[in-house]
């Protein structure tokens, strides 16, 4: 082999490196039994639509299991099939947290926060919608982090994790590498907070477009 063709094999492994690395990016999706609905279907909707962009494709949508279960019904009835569950070996880029209306059994489980945090510890992004904060809470994620939950759970936020920097009454809150909500319909806000600061603002925008979300900008004249 001479030293050209040795050197186009060192670019095409190279650039193959690149690629299989990019195809890698995984924003996964938290899920359990109860989880409110809209926290997991509006960046399910969001990024989903995203990855089919040329300038998005190299992230894929991963929905994971609290459970060993893979079958997971919401509190509103939909049945969802997970992908992969947190007893799997796995690499995320973003985690994201939905809710539910008891969040005890969750927050005291304590291989699911082993999980959330081992996620925190190597993944770009952090994010929970809703209640899921007092999970990234009782993982350590939130510590010294400005952060929301449900309108009208900020103390409890604040009471139980007191090293957060609680915000009252604001829909979406960025932090360092953290992005809460308050959850339900403002999961799209949120949802589209992060793919900004995954790829752009003009891309974020070009989504809103896609799917009308920017449409509610629009007042409703019935």
């Amino acid at each position: 082999m001479n030293t050209i063709t040795k050197l186009v094999c060192l670019i095409v492994l190279s650039i193959s490196a690149s690629f299989a690395s990019a195809a890698s990016s995984k924003i996964g999706i938290l899920v359990f039994d109860g989880f409110l609905t809209s926290d997991v279907t509006a960046p399910i909707e969001v990024f989903g639509a995203a990855t089919k962009k040329s300038w998005f494709s190299s992230y894929e949508v991963v929905v994971i299991s609290a459970t060993k279960k893979k079958i997971v019904v919401s509190e509103e009835g939909l049945t969802v099939i997970a992908d992969k569950t947190i007893y799997d070996d796995l690499e995320l880029d973003v985690l994201l947290v939905p809710s539910a209306y008891d969040m005890d059994d969750f927050i005291g489980d304590k291989k699911l926060i082993s999980f959330i945090k081992k996620q925190g510890a190597s993944a770009s992004w952090m994010a929970s919608n809703c209640s899921g904060a007092f999970l990234l809470g009782e993982a350590g994620i939130l510590d010294g982090k400005k952060a929301t939950t449900w309108a009208g759970g900020e103390k409890d936020l604040a009471k139980s994790y007191p090293k957060i920097n609680v915000q009252y009454d604001q829909n979406v809150v960025i932090g360092k590498k953290v992005i809460t909500s308050n959850g339900g319909p403002v999961s799209y806000q949120a949802a589209f907070a992060l793919l900004t600061k995954l790829s752009s603002e003009e891309f974020s925008k070009e989504i809103s477009e896609s799917i009308q979300f920017n449409r509610l900008d629009r007042a409703f004249k019935p």
